[in-house]
């Protein structure tokens, strides 16, 4: 049922879902175009299938497990929004281009320093920081 109300929350009504013919997703009928291709009789079904989603899976484990060496659960959506542009941009560009197109989309957005580790911004910054004084609470 989690994965159910992922999707009624998350797409918009009216989308064309396709799935695997899961229990999970037996209520998706109701506000979306469902198709679904049974597992047990076939992989895909003219164009329903669940090939590029599979793959997409594949792509962040392996680069969740293998190419990064910690990751933290507060930057895991980072993780899947870096590898969401590298897979809807994998084909058509050059490296240059798809470069090119990441830096134009970073303009105006700042990660902190508590943002990236998760810290409280108020400790990293007292007025005693770096005097070798401690803070009295």
């Amino acid at each position: 049922m989690l994965r159910q109300n992922e999707v009624l929350h998350n797409v918009k009504y009216g989308t064309k879902v396709y799935s695997d013919n899961a229990v999970g997703y037996d209520k998706l009928h109701y506000r979306f175009v469902h198709e679904f291709v049974n597992h047990a009789e076939r992989y895909v079904d003219g164009r329903i299938h669940t090939n590029g989603l599979e793959n997409f899976w594949s792509l962040l484990k392996r680069g969740l497990r293998g190419t990064y060496v910690a990751v933290e659960p507060f930057h895991l959506f980072r993780y899947v929004d870096e590898q969401v542009f590298r897979y809807n941009n994998r084909k058509g560009l050059t490296d240059a281009q798809r470069f090119a197109l990441a830096m134009s989309q970073i303009g105006g957005k700042r990660l902190t320093y508590a943002e990236l580790t998760g810290k409280d911004a108020d400790a990293l910054h007292s007025s005693t920081t770096g005097t070798g004084q401690t803070t009295q609470a």
